[in-house]
């Protein structure tokens, strides 16, 4: 790590000018905010968005008077004095006003380095283009089980910032990590104790330009790591297979008895003929631990049944044991806006899955179901390929109700393979709601499950998700209300 990223103390910004670039909506930005005002600094808040959009974010830090706020607009003045710029993960690299820092050799820095740089805790960092938050969260439920201290954090939606006084050398900290995230973290060399990957596939491609850039980045969870750390990875993803390490690493294999009869790394993972999960890893244990993980996991999909064994591979090398493990799958409930079950309405189960911002993790929620399925898919482009997203859909879906920027290329693709299948093409989320629900009947799962980015219509994949939660509610009342006349 270079002396200029260094950051010693937390007594480090005390009268330093530092501009926090993009102030967000989830948590991160606020907590920087208060972080360095809190140590001195003379913080200047720098976002586009006016005020109106962000009251939430600057109503929690009305009680420091010192910020000097600049929204509505962003130039260099807001940064030519800066010693610091705190830049909000979702900046990509290529914005000019990064650019002209970097060349002026500014000091840029993100939420998520502060935390990594001051925080004293073991870390298991966990990252991947699908199923990161849940595996995050199953990590940290596990670990919590077993009566270990623990701390969730990262990109799954609470900054670790306000609770670095309380983080003891001997607690872990389990943090979910974006390639927005990684990017930053690799100027100073961030190294985890554990490293978990889900899988890689194309994501991300308008903010990192090409796929190599986004794999770079996504390797930067491994690329400082050492022989005294451990790496847990998909063994059935061949692009991560090739990722260079130096860490120890523990392959995991989610299909059924593809692992190897002998070890072929420091440890497998793998489930056997029978769905029995069994963990064997050198340096831990000398014999295999197994367990009945999809008794154990409620979780729907054969993709859960795969981010449990990782995360439970992941905390056996964090010392749980199997009682930690299984009460840390029975008592973990999914979390909102992935495949989130929110309620049943005249026999049709409603699942809410607005975490799906990719192609694969819709595919893998569709699969997740026995039921017909009547889909509502489609957002923001990310410029990724659609077409065996398309594919999936006009094979395994009863109907269609497209949504937003990429509605218009889903519906040629899936016209092309399979032109009877009911399809429409939504002016917003009520009308394709409502057109949903008139293609279903009882005994059918409408599912939210879009596969791209939610910035076209929506704040964020929360708000499109809790928007299509209202609406399930909104009917179950109409239904409610239907029924009392009725009777």
């Amino acid at each position: 790590m270079g002396e200029r990223d260094t950051i010693p103390d937390p007594t480090f910004f005390a009268g330093r000018n530092v501009t926090v670039m993009g102030l967000g909506s989830f948590g991160g930005g606020t907590a920087a905010v208060r972080f360095l005002a809190e140590r001195g600094a003379r913080v200047l808040v720098s976002d586009q968005r006016p005020q109106a959009q962000l009251l939430d974010s600057v109503s929690e830090l009305s009680d420091l008077p010192e910020v000097d706020w600049k929204l509505g607009a962003q130039d260099w003045s807001h940064f030519a004095d800066a010693d610091f710029v705190v830049v909000n993960p979702a900046v990509p690299p290529h914005h000019p006003i990064v650019r002209r820092l970097e060349d002026e050799g500014v000091r840029l820095t993100s939420e998520m380095n502060l935390f990594w740089q001051l925080n004293q805790g073991r870390v298991i960092a966990v990252t991947g283009s699908n199923g990161k938050s849940t595996t995050t969260a199953l990590i940290h439920s596990m670990i919590q089980a077993s009566g270990q201290r623990c701390w969730l954090g990262g990109n799954i939606g609470r900054s670790l910032l306000p609770h670095l006084n309380e983080i003891a050398t001997d607690d872990w900290v389990v943090l979910e990590l974006s390639s927005f995230q990684l990017h930053m973290l690799n100027r100073i060399q961030a190294r985890p104790d554990i490293a978990v990957i889900t899988n890689f596939a194309p994501n991300h491609l308008d903010w990192h330009g090409t796929l190599d850039e986004y794999r770079v980045a996504k390797q930067s969870i491994l690329r400082w790591q050492t022989a005294d750390d451990w790496c847990v990875t998909n063994g059935e993803d061949t692009d991560i297979s090739e990722w260079p390490h130096a860490a120890r690493a523990v392959r995991v294999f989610g299909s059924r008895n593809v692992a190897a009869n002998e070890i072929q790394h420091s440890g497998e993972a793998w489930l056997d003929e029978s769905g029995l999960a069994r963990i064997r890893i050198n340096e831990i244990s000398a014999n295999i631990s197994e367990f009945p993980i999809c008794d154990w996991c409620s979780l729907r999909g054969r993709h859960n049944v795969a981010n449990a064994l990782l995360s439970a591979t992941a905390v056996r090398l964090a010392e749980v044991n199997l009682d930690g493990i299984r009460q840390g799958l029975q008592q973990f409930e999914a979390l909102p806006h992935r495949l989130q079950f929110v309620g049943e309405v005249a026999g049709r189960k409603f699942f809410n899955d607005s975490i799906s911002t990719t192609p694969e993790s819709t595919i893998a929620a569709i699969d997740s179901f026995e039921e017909p399925v009547v889909l509502l898919a489609g957002g923001y482009d990310k410029k990724v390929d659609l077409r065996e997203l398309a594919q999936r859909i006009a094979g395994r879906t009863k109907a269609v109700s497209l949504l937003g920027q990429t509605a218009s290329a889903l519906r040629d693709f899936i016209s092309e393979d399979y032109p009877s299948l009911p399809l429409a093409v939504g002016n917003d989320l009520a009308s394709a709601f409502e057109w949903a629900v008139g293609q279903s009947s009882s005994g059918d799962v409408i599912l939210l499950s879009p596969g791209c980015a939610s910035y076209d219509w929506f704040k964020s994949f929360v708000d499109r998700g809790e928007q299509f939660c209202q609406l399930v509610r909104n009917r179950a009342g109409e239904s409610s209300a239907r029924s009392a006349g009725n009777s």
